[in-house]
């Protein structure tokens, strides 16, 4: 039986807003983000003076933001986002973490990694083109990430003379579009990154627009109640034994919650050895605190001296994940030599590492059709495919459609360390 749902009070952990941008290449996701910082006034003077005097040597008769966030040198000579670049601004309202992903089609791996943590997608368009095969790839990807709201900007509006005649096709395209994809929550807002217009003041050009500025949204959408608050995981990352004069008996279990509420007195198992005991304290930092929700990182103690170690899962004890060796997931491949079956690899899932065989590779999935090759026998780089593994040790899992923490993991090439996939487990695997 599942936990009752439970109202989490704001302990400043609620007003986070992860968002990840996407789009296709020169779509303007760079110069939006600059123009976010800038007026949020998220910039140091210099910053903007360094933008200012760089935009002037390079012949242009306005200021560049996009050089605000192409931090890499390759990026700035060309003037394109090849990596995944994080920035972070605060307003009164919210903290925010942007993750600017880049538009190639071979950087596919990196818009899958800026987004699987995200909590909005942040989809542009350039009014000029309208919908792109890029764009549809992009609002597939961030539907198979379970990214929970999404925002279709169309930018560049004043190249269009700010006709709510392009505005409207675009929004009803995109909108039958999404019908076939899992998309929640989907708002279309009219902007030019360049010039400002309804990314943070509300634009007099668009006059037939009534729905919130981009900034707007972006304060006020409501992210709390996407997060799993019934479902008790808390993956330990670490055992606390200081074993010095002052915390001599001491012994906690450290990790980020990620899922459910958790509360000095409640009955949990840890798994997965099925031992069973109460949470004694929470501690956060040199405090106890009275609860613990995602994704605040707690050290948890429990009542009773049971065994648990790095990797272990502490949960509730009528609504614990079923340990499972075989894993049905979709995976993101992410190096250039393919996957194919009978492959080995090791496994990272939540705070857990194993070893994984590939047992079948039952479809590559085309991202822009959505048509499954079920013919395929191998997966490629930047490709997306339901996978079979059989691993060598259980692993805690939930559907990924359930819980983004415990529902997914990466995949690891053992010979070099690197990783070369990342997973959604489906449900009922």
């Amino acid at each position: 039986m599942a936990d009752s749902p439970q109202t989490v009070p704001d302990h400043g952990q609620m007003d986070l807003l992860r968002f990840a941008t996407a789009g296709s290449v020169d779509d303007g996701k760079s110069t939006l983000i600059g123009r976010l910082l800038l007026d949020s006034k998220s910039i140091f003077e210099d910053q903007l003076e360094a933008v200012e005097a760089s935009s002037q040597s390079k012949g242009y008769d306005y200021t560049d933001l996009a050089l605000l966030t192409d931090g890499l040198r390759s990026e700035r000579e060309q003037g394109i986002t090849i990596d995944v670049a994080y920035r972070y601004f605060a307003t009164p309202t919210r903290k925010f973490i942007i993750a600017d992903t880049p538009g190639h089609i071979q950087y596919t791996r990196n818009m899958v990694t800026g987004a699987s943590t995200a909590d909005l997608g942040l989809v542009l368009v350039d009014a000029r083109q309208g919908l792109t095969e890029q764009s549809r790839r992009h609002a597939v990807l961030l539907s198979l990430l379970r990214v929970p709201h999404l925002v279709l900007a169309i930018n560049k509006m004043d190249l269009v003379d700010w006709s709510e005649e392009v505005y409207e096709r675009i929004h009803k395209e995109f909108t039958q579009f999404a019908t076939k994809l899992n998309i929640p929550d989907l708002e279309v807002i009219p902007i030019s990154a360049l010039q400002g217009d309804n990314v943070v003041t509300r634009s007099e050009n668009t006059p037939w627009y009534s729905g919130p500025t981009l900034m707007h949204h972006l304060e006020h959408v409501h992210v709390a109640s996407d997060r799993d608050l019934v479902d008790v995981r808390f993956p330990v990352q670490y055992v606390v034994r200081p074993k010095s004069d002052e915390f001599h008996d001491y012994r906690g279990y450290a990790g980020q919650v990620a899922g459910g509420v958790l509360k000095p007195g409640d009955e949990v198992v840890v798994l997965p050895s099925g031992m069973t005991s109460t949470i004694e304290a929470i501690d956060l930092f040199n405090e106890e605190i009275a609860e613990a929700f995602p994704p605040m990182s707690v050290t948890v103690r429990l009542a009773d001296d049971v065994d648990v170690s790095r990797g272990d899962m502490i949960a509730r004890v009528n609504n614990a994940p079923k340990p499972s060796q075989d894993i049905d997931a979709m995976i993101c491949w992410m190096t250039t030599e393919p996957l194919r079956p009978r492959q080995k690899l090791a496994i990272k899932h939540t705070t857990r590492t194993a070893r994984a065989m590939v047992k079948d590779i039952q479809y590559r999935l085309d991202v822009n059709s959505l048509h499954r090759d079920q013919e395929t026998k191998e997966l490629g780089l930047n490709e997306i495919g339901r996978v079979q593994l059989r691993t060598t040790v259980p692993l805690l899992c939930d559907p990924y459609s359930k819980n983004r923490t415990t529902g997914s993991f990466i995949l690891i090439d053992e010979a070099t360390g690197v990783t070369v996939g990342a997973g959604m487990i489906n449900s009922g695997s």
